[in-house]
């Protein structure tokens, strides 16, 4: 599904922008595990099937390895094992999220995609402050409040660029 299509994912009337803030906009929102997640639709390029990459030697377990999307390689990056999550199966469902980070193109590994989601500043409350080294909460933004449904905003340029992930170099990462 080309980015230009996603959209038309959008939930019509869940939330409307009544303030324009830094905070506020289109989310697409995705799901891992049992959580539901949303990134900034403007980082996203588009939404691709899952199909197995191929290995790159001594790579982190999150790095799945690479593909070819029309001629770019791309790293793909396993969102679940990178942020902790229960390894899921693959399955239909799962799809990658092709992203456009700081002129990078990087894939990263969901297990579904949801919709994409119009917030307001008053439906994002700040991200959590905890107080224990082996809680990384940096790249959480925020979390945002959908009717029932709680939606933890993330950072994924900031993700997909830090050292630790280790796809950019320093001097563009910067």
């Amino acid at each position: 599904m080309e980015a230009s299509n996603v959209p038309a994912l959008r939930q019509q009337g869940a939330v409307t922008a009544q303030s324009a803030g830094p905070k506020s906009g289109e989310y697409l929102t995705f799901r891992l595990g049992s959580e539901e997640y949303g990134i900034d639709i403007l980082k996203v390029q588009e939404i691709r099937s899952y199909e197995a990459p191929t290995r790159i030697a001594n790579a982190p377990d999150f790095i799945k390895g690479v593909v070819n999307l029309r001629g770019v390689i791309v790293p793909i990056v396993d969102l679940r094992l990178k942020l902790g999550c229960p390894s899921a199966e693959y399955n239909s469902f799962t799809v990658v999220i092709v992203l456009n980070v700081k002129n990078r193109v990087v894939g990263a590994v969901v297990d579904s995609v949801s919709d994409v989601l119009e917030l307001s500043r008053d439906a994002i409350k700040p991200a959590p402050e905890l107080n224990t080294s082996s809680v990384d909460t940096s790249f959480i933004t925020g979390i945002g409040s959908v009717a029932d449904r709680m939606l933890i905003l993330m950072d994924i340029e900031g993700l997909m660029s830090s050292a630790e992930m280790g796809l950019m170099d320093a001097a563009i990462a910067a």
